[in-house]
């Protein structure tokens, strides 16, 4: 069985941040309106935020008791190094909200959806950055009922 090999390059799609809503939860990025994205400390998440360029789509998915989509962000600046880190190895990117969704879409349902069971938000939990496919990202718009159109 051949290995599995990890891209890096940019999605086609976009990209999930995760984040607990009790720490910085979607209402918090409305207020602020743009962020610095840090506190990222998982390497294959760090690597992913590497990658992260301007204009990026990004689903922001609250943790913890919530689990679930709850809205939009645009990147506006990436990567950087994280200005409040003494780590040489953490990187920023500047993001601003885009859309707050009615109606969030739950691990629940993204986990029952045949296309995205093996999505690595599913497949590897502790990702706080994660890949979103052109093919997902049509499919988490359908289900979060945008049509699969995103947001121009």
């Amino acid at each position: 069985m051949a290995k599995r090999q990890e891209t890096l390059e940019k999605p086609q799609g976009g990209w999930l941040f995760k984040e607990e809503p009790d720490h910085y939860s979607y209402d918090d990025m409305e207020r602020d309106q743009t962020t610095l994205w840090d506190g990222i400390e998982n390497n294959l998440a760090r690597k992913y935020l590497r990658t992260v360029r301007s204009g990026d789509r990004v689903l922001y998915y609250h943790t913890g008791k919530v689990r679930a989509i709850v809205g939009e962000m645009t990147v506006l600046e990436g990567p950087m190094a994280d200005p409040a880190s003494a780590d040489p190895k953490s990187v920023v990117v500047k993001v601003k909200a885009a859309r707050r969704w009615a109606q969030p879409l739950t691990l629940q349902t993204i986990k029952e959806d045949k296309l995205l069971r093996t999505w690595d938000l599913v497949r590897v939990g502790r990702l706080s950055v994660v890949p979103v496919s052109p093919e997902q990202w049509r499919r988490v718009m359908e289900l979060g009922g945008f049509g699969g159109r995103p947001k121009p």
